[in-house]
């Protein structure tokens, strides 16, 4: 039988424990586990770095979301992304990236893959001649998309990106934090993995750290999966529990941010003190044709010009009440940033790097007129 999103974000990897019926997923807070003999695991946990109940319940459950073979979960959504370039590339591959990718994502490019002999392009990955004209065939191992991407707003057409990347052997790699697969299934439109920072809006409350990947295929999966444990990158049982508890109410939250943010975005491009509004469902959007064919709503995620500059936009961060000044993004909790000196500060002086005047909203799910209130008197 097949099932909507909501009852597998309840259901999938979660049936009620076997002993007791406890319809949550226990917490099983253990580093290691007896054996009924030499060489005979029970149920094959031996040890949890290479396997945990809870772990395993949290991989079943966005492998299900995502529609692919395999999910493996990690710390963080960098260690997701580490564990990924070191299972997929080798010295002397080379990589596309967004010419608008998140900080994090730039700096574990320039800083660390780089050292390790993995060559890499930003390009704009909304522009498919660009696209083309960056791959370099016998080397070019991934394309590694952003849609939307961190803090631009910028939309990437999954499907024709896989089939350029399949056309030359390569793999298209999806980070999907920004829509979450509630909005968006890259796999659905060809992509090979999808990567999550699960801290976002899957975890869904401020509360915890952790990433992810979802392979499409079982081949890529296992590879995947050795490297998670020979890595060793993981999420803690505690961790795991407390992303599988947000994402039982993913979808009821996303209706409301994408709501929320609806009524931010008509506030915004109406209001003098914004010079321009980043936002996939506006239809000047220059991605919008492209949002609309592959996410189901825009999301929770806006970003805007101070018309003021680069003050302006550090005096609107640094004013406002309700929108909460903090890294990250995807919390019950609507948040505000500067992302040239917060989250994209490690991207300073390079070509990724963001307008002065950007502000980048998270909406979250406060009463709407709170949230009006709140930005008419921070832009004033």
């Amino acid at each position: 039988m097949t099932y909507g999103f909501d009852t597998l974000a309840i259901h999938a990897g979660q049936e009620p424990e076997a002993r007791t019926g406890s319809v949550v997923p226990p917490i099983y807070q253990t580093s290691t586990y007896a054996q009924d003999a030499v060489g005979a695991p029970r149920e094959g946990y031996e040890y949890s770095r290479s396997g945990n109940p809870t772990r395993d319940a949290l991989q079943e459950c966005l492998r299900a979301l995502e529609g692919g073979q395999r999910a493996l979960t990690f710390a963080s959504g960098l260690a997701a992304e580490d564990t990924l370039l070191r299972a997929l590339c080798r010295p002397g591959d080379h990589v596309l990236i967004p010419d608008d990718a998140y900080g994090g994502t730039f700096r574990l490019f320039s800083k660390v893959a780089e050292k390790w002999g993995i060559d890499w392009t930003a390009a704009p990955l909304g522009d498919l001649d660009a696209v083309r004209a960056a791959f370099r065939p016998d080397h070019t191992r991934l394309i590694w998309a952003e849609t939307p991407t961190n803090p631009l707003l910028g939309i990437a057409d999954i499907a024709a990106l896989a089939t350029l990347a399949h056309e030359y052997d390569g793999m298209l790699v999806v980070d999907n934090t920004f829509a979450s697969p509630y909005l968006q299934q890259p796999i659905a439109h060809g992509a090979d993995v999808v990567v999550h920072s699960t801290t976002k809006y899957l975890g869904g409350h401020s509360d915890v750290v952790g990433g992810a990947l979802i392979a499409a295929a079982a081949g890529i999966g296992e590879d995947l999966a050795f490297h998670q444990n020979a890595m060793g990158a993981v999420n803690g049982p505690f961790d795991a529990w407390l992303t599988l508890r947000g994402i039982r109410t993913l979808g009821v939250r996303m209706d409301r941010h994408c709501r929320n943010a609806e009524r931010v975005v008509e506030y915004l491009a109406q209001h003098e003190a914004v010079a321009q509004v980043l936002y996939p469902g506006l239809e000047s959007h220059p991605g919008h044709e492209t949002a609309a064919k592959q996410m189901s709503a825009y999301g929770g995620m806006i970003s805007f010009r101070a018309a003021g500059g680069p003050e302006q936009a550090v005096r609107i961060c640094n004013s406002t009440k309700v929108f909460t000044l903090a890294e990250s993004l995807g919390g019950v909790e609507s948040l505000i940033e500067h992302p040239g000196q917060m989250t994209h500060l490690s991207a300073a002086g390079s070509p990724l790097e963001v307008p002065a005047d950007l502000v980048r909203l998270s909406v979250g799910i406060e009463s709407v007129d709170d949230l009006l209130a709140d930005l008419e008197q921070a832009l004033g």
